[in-house]
Order: structure tokens, then sequence, then C-alpha cells
């Protein structure tokens, strides 16, 4: 569905990504782990088209490189921030709204789904986002950018900050999403969950992906880890 190849990526002067390349196939959640300042965050935002980028990612047989982001949203790519981007004077179900394409009809996601993955967002449906926890913020970012209908989903960092408990509801949503045939390109350093839910793992590292395999074969490289992901 998603394929990067050699991608290079520019804060103005500064050369962030370096020939980065993968794919992630349909129903598939990918890891991308890295310690902060890796390039795992500008990953995300070249294949969105939020900064500059040369190379190519080839979205479903097509090329979106240079596409502007809602553009690349429309044609089924979700992101979710690492910086809860809510609407803070909406309430929960309004915020949910806006995440719908035109009339939200043909969507496999409903807000039935939403508020039974999330009970605790159908308990404050009515309540303005602004004074929502940090966790519930969360919980809504992921249900908005998945009332959109994506067929593959970017998360960004989704169990930062957050209490254990939420971080396993986190990680039950994403099976979710994988069980209903979404893709999702997981962006994490906790390498519990990363490893527990994904099919395959990419380590970055100065702005290049240095390991490709699957959760087992990172579990058995310490070398990888201690060189790239332990702080």
């Amino acid at each position: 569905m998603l394929s990067v190849r050699n991608l290079h990526a520019f804060y103005g002067k500064s050369h962030v990504l370096h020939g980065v390349s993968f794919g992630v196939g349909k129903g598939e959640i990918v890891a991308l782990l890295g310690r902060n300042g890796s390039g795992r965050s500008t990953t995300a935002k070249a294949i969105m088209g939020l900064v500059d980028a040369t190379g190519e990612v080839g979205w479903q047989g097509k090329e979106i490189l240079g596409k502007k982001p809602f553009e690349v949203a429309h044609l089924g790519l979700g992101y979710v921030p690492e910086n809860r981007d809510i609407f803070p004077k909406l309430t929960v179900h309004q915020n949910l709204l806006l995440g719908l394409k035109g009339s939200g009809k043909g969507s496999r996601w409903s807000f039935d789904d939403m508020y039974g993955m999330f009970p605790r967002l159908k308990e404050r449906q009515h309540t303005e986002a602004g004074v929502l926890s940090g966790g519930e913020q969360q919980m809504l970012t992921l249900c908005r950018t998945l009332m959109g209908d994506p067929d593959l989903i970017i998360i960004d960092e989704p169990t930062e900050g957050l209490a254990p408990k939420i971080v396993e509801l986190v990680a039950q949503y994403l099976q979710q999403l994988k069980a209903r045939g979404v893709s999702v390109l997981l962006i994490e350093q906790k390498l519990t969950i990363a490893l527990s839910i994904s099919d395959r793992v990419l380590v970055m590292g100065h702005g290049s992906i240095v390991f490709e395999g699957t959760p087992q074969s990172l579990r058995a490289d310490p070398y990888t880890r201690k060189e790239w992901l332990e702080v």
C-alpha cells in the first residue's frame, strides 16, 4: 500500500532524512522505532506533505510526494501527530464530527465504534475537549482521525505520557484497526507495545533505517537495541 523510496527531507538547509526506504502492506502494523532526533517524526511529516522532501512516496500505486497535506488525507492516509491536536473549545462529539469526510456514509467506523472502544469518551461526549486529561485527549485524537475512514494511519508516539492502563487500551485499539484491514505505521519509543503488536519493526538512527525485521529478530539482536534504542 505505502512505498517509501530514497526519501530525503530538509528543514531549511538542515538535511534530516538520508535515503529512507520501507513499505507498509495492507492490514499490517509496522513500528518505526528510534531515539528522539533520529528522524521518525520527520518521516511521518514528509509522507503527509508537511516538510520539504525528495524521493518517492507511493500510495496504492500512485506517487503522492509533493501533494498538499489535505490532498494526502483525502487519498486515505490518516495522521495522528504527537501534540494531540484537538479543538479545545469544541465538545468531544463535535471533535469527532470534524473527522468525518463528506456525509460519512460507507465508513467502516461509527460514533458507536468510537464510544464502544473508549467508553470514557462516551461519558464525556458533551464536555469541551480542552478540559480532558492527556490520556482522554489522545483517545479523542485517535478516534477523530479514524472517523475519516483512512486505509492507513500514521500514529506518532500515541502512548507518550499515558498511564499503563491507557497504554493497554491504545494497544487494543491498534489491534482492532488491523482486524478491520487498516494499516498502521506506529512511531513509538516504548519497545514493549511496539514488539507486542507489530508485524515488522524498523529502527531509525541519524535519519536512516538501520534495522528492519520482525519483533522476534529485534529481541534477538542486543547490539541494535543497545546502539540505537537504549538511552
